[in-house]
């Protein structure tokens, strides 16, 4: 793997198979909340967001106050939910163990949900002690400002240039492109959809894969082209 220093993983979506459980909990809220939304649109234009952020952009696309609430209360059912039902992604101990790179996880959830979850699917000893939430870096630098990806990269005295990022979600992307590192997408999560891989190649990712099996190979095949950025 020549051609990179660091591989950085985004977690929800790409590791865990998170995403389709928040966009139940946050589909149900917003529907009762006067937002009628489907969990499938969810998935589709807020995968990657902070819940918080989600509020905002329906605040000002729509004329309905949202209350503040709703914040504690999607993070508490999500978390029970997240405890009970969050699985690993398909592939994921098979690519880890042919990714002999430098590693670490950079992810929008907090430092309290990576540590449940990644201990829950047994991933934090492949990671710790690199795994690190944009949200301990700020409120305002979560993805898609590439804040937390350079985060990453200075933990490890690495040129950014020489990064990969696997990432999931089209704000993901967009962060990873701005922190001027190269991008795979991945569209095997369950909250998956149609234009999926259409919209995470023209955020930016280089190719996109549908299965983590087959990351090794993509890496491998990337650290031999240097394309331009």
């Amino acid at each position: 793997m020549a051609g990179f220093d660091l591989i950085l993983f985004d977690c929800d979506g790409v590791l865990v198979d998170s995403e389709i459980i928040a966009a139940k909990v946050e589909s149900k809220l917003l529907t009762e909340a006067g937002y009628p939304i489907s969990v499938e649109e969810m998935g589709e234009r807020f995968a990657g967001m902070t819940w918080k952020n989600i509020l905002l952009s329906i605040e000002k696309e729509v004329d309905i106050p949202l209350s503040a609430s709703l914040i504690d209360k999607s993070e508490s059912l999500l978390d029970q939910r997240l405890a009970r039902e969050v699985k690993i992604i398909e592939g994921v101990v098979f690519a880890l163990s042919r990714l002999t790179t430098p590693r670490c996880i950079c992810s929008n959830s907090s430092s309290a949900r990576l540590d449940m979850m990644l201990t829950k699917v047994g991933l934090k000893e492949a990671f710790a002690p690199h795994i690190y939430s944009a949200k301990d870096l700020g409120a305002e630098r979560v993805k898609p400002k590439p804040d937390i990806y350079l985060h990453g990269a200075a933990q490890f005295g690495v040129d950014p240039k020489k990064c990969l990022v696997v990432e999931d979600s089209v704000h993901g992307v967009e962060a990873g492109r701005a922190a001027g590192m190269r991008v795979i997408g991945f569209t095997g999560a369950s909250h998956t959809y149609p234009s999926h891989a259409d919209r995470l190649t023209d955020a930016g990712a280089e190719t996109v894969i549908s299965r983590m099996m087959d990351l090794p190979a993509v890496v491998a095949a990337m650290a031999e082209w240097h394309g331009p950025l």
